[in-house]
């Protein structure tokens, strides 16, 4: 038995949830509600250290890290297999995967805290947004986090987090000039993986960051064509956190367009 603990819009979620949908495999969601922190509860912690999501359990066992869960499900759900065929294509899937690692992951939360996510904590009263800071055990990601609420695009960190998305695009679309999918010709890892952080800039309306870039735009359109594309993604995100993040990411991708064009 599958089960997995997952938030609505964690792009990390969702990179899970796409190899599940692929795979044509069942599984049981435990939502865990991180803008409330419950990923920080006690007995979540007891799941997952790290307190984040997801978090896979196969068979009363526990799998963590997103790639390393979507690994697991290639290796022991190989009838319908996610890798490429070439080694050296599956090592271009796994340069992929570096990257959401090392660089990708940590710009989409900037962008989306400064974004979107900062209106609704901002809501909150001076008591509860403390608390919700406190949350956060490592002081520096605090320190971060604090910036991205309470500076918004002015939180120092916010032109690397464009610059980093930016040179991602280029290099993918440097890829697709010269192939269908970004490890290959087959649909792999390596696009479920890249599927997530560049809808977050579609559902943030950030979507010039793909003007000039034809073969992203292209590769975009048939991403959200696939079949598991609206169910495994944008189904779990509830109608009116869509409306909202489009509205508030409306009103900032100008504000980020010229951070990022005049550095």
């Amino acid at each position: 038995m599958i089960e997995l603990y997952h938030h609505s819009t964690s792009v990390c979620a969702a990179k899970v949830r796409l190899a599940l949908a692929e795979k044509n495999l069942n599984w049981k969601g435990h939502f865990v509600d991180l803008l409330k922190g419950e990923n920080f509860s006690e007995a979540y912690r007891r799941i997952n250290a790290k307190a984040q999501v997801p978090t896979l359990i196969y068979d009363g066992r526990t799998i963590t890290d997103s790639n390393i869960i979507n690994e697991f499900l290639e290796d022991a759900f190989p009838e319908i297999s996610l890798h490429p065929t070439d080694p050296v294509d599956i090592a271009f899937m796994r340069h992929w995967a570096k990257l959401l690692d090392e660089e990708l992951h940590d710009s989409a939360s900037v962008i989306t805290y400064t974004a979107t996510h900062r209106y609704s904590l901002l809501e909150l009263s001076k008591e509860d947004l403390e608390d919700f800071f406190e949350q956060t055990p490592d002081p520096v990601y605090r320190a971060r986090k604090k910036a991205w609420i309470l500076d918004g695009v002015d939180a120092p960190d916010v032109l690397q987090a464009l610059q980093r998305y930016d040179r991602a695009l280029e290099r993918m679309e440097e890829v697709l000039t010269s192939s269908k999918w970004l490890a290959g010709y087959a649909y792999s890892l390596a696009d479920i993986g890249l599927t997530p952080y560049i809808n977050r800039l579609a559902m943030l309306n950030f979507s010039g960051f793909w003007d000039g870039r034809p073969h992203v735009a292209d590769w975009f359109e048939r991403i959200r064509s696939r079949p598991n594309f609206q169910s495994a993604v944008m189904d779990h995100i509830p109608a009116e956190l869509i409306a909202q993040i489009a509205e508030r990411g409306r009103e900032s991708w100008p504000v980020f367009r010229h951070k990022l064009k005049t550095a």
